[in-house]
């Protein structure tokens, strides 16, 4: 297997490893009732949280995993689309890769809420894939941003040196 067959199937390994992840979280085992048995205790113990406040912590941190979650998703795919389809040039990062990506993860976001309907102890909510493919949008604006800056610090050190052999 050369180098490029391994960055590709390494970049999809990693999004179906995820997939998978996200598929377990989706489950009634991650419910709402169940993580609250893991977390009450802990945040009761680090924090003196009583039943009330944790409640209102209880929901922002699960809203904090969808966030974290879709975002992780959505560089995983981006990172396994650029893998699939490389450009023309040597670029790191185009609209194309992204537009993917984030198409991707709303539809994996959609059909979790959708799965997530047919679980008694769970809801599938259209806000949470609001959530989720706003995670994924901020996460390929971040990619961008990283690259962009990459290239623009990589682009100085060229100019930089090219000035230092017209002396």
């Amino acid at each position: 297997m050369n180098p490029d067959q391994q960055n590709l199937l390494k970049a999809w390994v990693a999004a179906i490893l995820w997939l998978i992840i996200i598929a377990i979280e989706s489950s009634a085992m991650l419910s709402a009732s169940n993580t609250s048995r893991i977390l009450y205790p802990v945040l009761h113990f680090l924090f003196g949280l009583n039943w009330e406040q944790f409640h209102h912590w209880h929901f922002y941190i699960r809203k904090g995993g969808h966030v974290l979650g879709y975002a992780i998703l959505s560089m995983l795919l981006f990172r396994a689309w650029r893998a699939t389809l490389p450009a023309m040039s040597s670029t790191k990062w185009t609209p194309r890769w992204a537009t993917i990506a984030l198409l991707g993860t709303a539809f994996v976001a959609s059909l979790d809420e959708w799965h997530q309907s047919f679980i008694p102890s769970r809801t599938g909510r259209w806000e949470d894939v609001v959530l989720d493919t706003s995670a994924a949008f901020a996460a390929q604006i971040l990619i961008f941003l990283w690259w962009k800056s990459r290239r623009g610090k990589a682009s100085a050190v060229l100019h930089d040196r090219n000035r230092g052999f017209s002396r």
